[in-house]
């Protein structure tokens, strides 16, 4: 997985005020670390294109991994390197790879919404993950979703945190004018849940909700797609016996305490925050709902991915990197002190941990342990984009004939990713498309509209 090895001490508590970041006890302190942070990504780089070079010409001259582990068994791996450095200029080609076309823009601005879904775009900027890649990179915390979308399309933003949905909303020009655009990377699976207002913990039975009031963070979401299905399931029609409407995530917890909703299929830390501040407790993780499922991911524009391909490239290297890092349990509690500053998440340390860790409690008095309830991997497999455009169309959100395949293949861009995967060192899966079950329902990439056509409660 990622390589990056961090500069900080992890079991030092930073004051959180005597900086920009607010992760330091002074600016100078903040500065130097920042240096070292530079400079712990430049040698780690360089190390990492040196392993990768390394490994490509072993692979060459031993094709047979039997005789390769033999060669090593027999004169070591230092004596082996060695070897190879005498025969073959490892040096020069490690700086021909490293060298593989200059970065058009280093200077970038990427939008995200405080939530954890976004960490690996947040957790990249403190911890030196876009320094790594030699980009400077902004990240821009924003209000909503609809503010993230606009902002991209207006180039405001050069790439930004997206909901997986919206990416592919854009291209088809549904609630906007049709843009290509690209979703390469994943941010989060997992890590949503439906939660409920404190006063209905004895409804716990969806069947009673008829008349409840929920929030999504937006209409073109995995939260609305999973609520609908979940409460479709349980006999409720979505449009008709519960009210829906989009929230931004940081005024959920607000609206909950002020009984203007009942509840919410919502990002993390929202749930956790409204067991926080005793508003709310978890009725259902979404990984219950759909285990692994994608929620959040890294999107940028068709302009931006052709117009600067090095730029692109450096990007989605530093991200997928990132989400390696984080998808590490030892290093969820770091990663939630880097990304609960106010500049980031704004959220008290123990509720991003809660959420990071698995460990939470649930808001009726329990402390559960879910290591999985949110993870990270970055592979944008076709099929979840399949899957999400059979709900676009369930629900009326597009209309008449759709090409599944094509734009699934248009818009996750999943070749990509396996490319770039490789070059920082990770293995990507064989195939793009894959099958999987929502609420014991199984999916079937290769029949989308046998699968819309599937469901009793429907708007298409």
């Amino acid at each position: 997985m990622s390589t990056f090895d961090d500069p900080f001490d992890a079991d030092r508590r930073l004051n959180h005020s005597g900086c920009s970041c607010g992760r330091h006890a002074s600016q100078a302190e903040h500065e130097q670390a920042a240096g070292l942070a530079q400079r712990a990504a430049r040698e780690s780089e360089e190390k990492r294109h040196e392993g990768v070079v390394a490994s490509a010409v072993m692979r060459a001259m031993f094709p047979q991994d039997q005789a390769r582990r033999a060669f090593l068994r027999g004169v070591g791996a230092s004596t082996a390197l060695a070897a190879l450095a005498q025969f073959f200029p490892l040096a020069t080609a490690t700086e021909v790879f490293a060298q593989s076309g200059p970065i058009e823009k280093k200077d970038l601005k990427v939008g995200f919404i405080p939530i954890t879904c976004a960490t690996p775009i947040i957790m990249a900027h403190p911890l030196g993950f876009y320094a790594r890649h030699g980009l400077d990179v902004e990240v821009i915390k924003t209000a909503g979703w609809a503010v993230i979308r606009d902002k991209t399309l207006n180039r405001e933003y050069d790439a930004a945190h997206m909901l997986s949905p919206m990416p592919l909303a854009i291209t088809l020009g549904a609630g906007s004018n049709p843009i290509p655009y690209t979703m390469p990377a994943v941010e989060n699976i997992n890590g949503q849940a439906i939660t409920l207002s404190i006063k209905h913990k004895d409804r716990r039975d969806p069947k009673s909700w008829k008349g409840f009031k929920f929030a999504v963070p937006f209409d073109y979401s995995m939260h609305n797609y999973l609520l609908r299905y979940f409460v479709a399931e349980h006999g409720l029609d979505p449009d008709q016996d519960i009210q829906i409407r989009a929230v931004p995530p940081p005024e959920m917890v607000a609206n909950l305490r002020a009984d203007n909703l009942d509840g919410f299929l919502a990002p993390d830390p929202v749930n956790q925050r409204a067991v926080y501040d005793g508003v709310g407790f978890i009725h259902t993780l979404s990984k219950d709902i759909w285990d692994r499922h994608p929620c959040c991911a890294f999107a940028a524009s068709k302009e931006f991915v052709t117009k600067t391909p090095n730029t692109y490239a450096a990007l989605l290297k530093a991200i997928i990197d990132a989400t390696a890092f984080a998808a590490k349990p030892e290093n969820r509690k770091q990663i939630a002190e880097a990304i609960a500053p106010a500049n980031y998440l704004n959220q008290p340390v123990t509720v991003v941990e809660q959420v990071l860790t698995g460990t939470f409690a649930d808001g009726l008095g329990n402390v559960k342990r879910v290591p999985d309830r949110i993870d990270f991997d970055p592979f944008p497999w076709e099929s979840f984009a399949i899957w999400i455009l059979t709900q676009m169309k369930r629900w009326g959100q597009i209309k008449g004939e759709v090409d599944y395949k094509t734009v699934a293949n248009q818009v996750f861009l999943a070749t990509d990713t396996a490319r770039l995967m490789k070059e920082v060192g990770l293995t990507p899966p064989e195939g793009t498309t894959k099958s999987f079950s929502v609420m014991g329902k199984t999916f079937d990439p290769a029949k989308p509209e046998d699968y819309v056509k599937s469901f009793a409660i429907k708007r298409a």
